[in-house]
């Protein structure tokens, strides 16, 4: 059996799972949706503020949040395998012969297909706040949006099979996940930060994700920022399931 059909049955196997729970997924954007409603209008009036990305403050705030979502829609689905190892589902992977990479993928394509269907819900609701963008700059970001889920599930995946404990997953997640939101600009852009901070902030691949998916937005195809955030997050995707797939074949052997 090929690696691409395995992938797939774990794919179906861990889709059903979700269904029967869709509950999760809903709570998944109570989170952005908040924010949609209570801080999205608070930047209108930083429209006129020098620094700030041109565009309204939706074709601003609302790619953010898409970002967001997959950060933190996808970054915590390594306690679900946790989760699994404690009822020995782990155990019995072990002694199938379906290839490590596709017990990996087959969650990471169920935890890809539920998150671009919260991003596309999350888009059709900003569109009532007033988000207004082109359907090409839409596409382009829910491939960012895609490829940055892969990143972030394969890596849960890897954390979550190593450390076994989710104490310990939480205080690796939480530490990381902070910095990557305060120091990436999706709540407010770097350009109105401090010099000194706005170069810190370049350091961080998940600012130029942002800025890449606002580019977009705006329908700002010229710009180098579109390439730039692919890139960057194509770069993050690929990381993720190489140190996913390693790990699944170092700990289920």
């Amino acid at each position: 059996m090929s690696a691409w059909r395995e992938a797939r049955l774990v794919f179906r196997q861990q889709l059903r799972l979700s269904w029967r729970q869709p509950v999760w997924a809903v709570l998944a954007l109570i989170q952005p949706l908040l924010y949609l409603a209570l801080f999205g209008p608070l930047l209108r009036p930083l429209t006129h503020t020098p620094g700030f990305p041109p565009g309204s403050s939706w074709s601003v705030f609302v790619p953010g949040l898409l970002i967001q979502l997959a950060m933190f829609g996808t970054m915590f689905v390594g306690f679900g395998l946790i989760a699994e190892m404690r009822y020995g589902v782990v155990e019995r992977m072990r002694v199938t012969p379906a290839s490590r990479m596709a017990l990996l993928m087959g969650r990471v394509m169920r935890d890809a297909v539920v998150l671009v269907g919260q991003a596309v819900l999350l888009i059709a609701i900003a569109t009532v706040f007033g988000l207004r963008a082109p359907l090409l700059g839409l596409a382009a970001v829910l491939v960012i949006v895609l490829l940055l889920g892969i990143s972030l599930s394969s890596f849960s995946y890897a954390a979550g099979l190593k450390l076994r404990s989710e104490d310990a997953l939480a205080q690796l997640l939480n530490s990381l996940a902070v910095p990557l939101l305060l120091r990436s600009g999706i709540l407010l852009p770097m350009s109105l930060a401090p010099r000194w901070l706005y170069l810190l902030s370049r350091l961080n691949p998940f600012s130029h994700v942002v800025d890449g998916a606002r580019a977009a937005v705006r329908g700002d195809f010229g710009s180098g920022s579109i390439a730039v955030g692919f890139i960057a997050a194509l770069g993050l995707a690929i990381a993720g399931v190489a140190v996913g797939t390693r790990t699944f074949h170092r700990e289920t052997n």
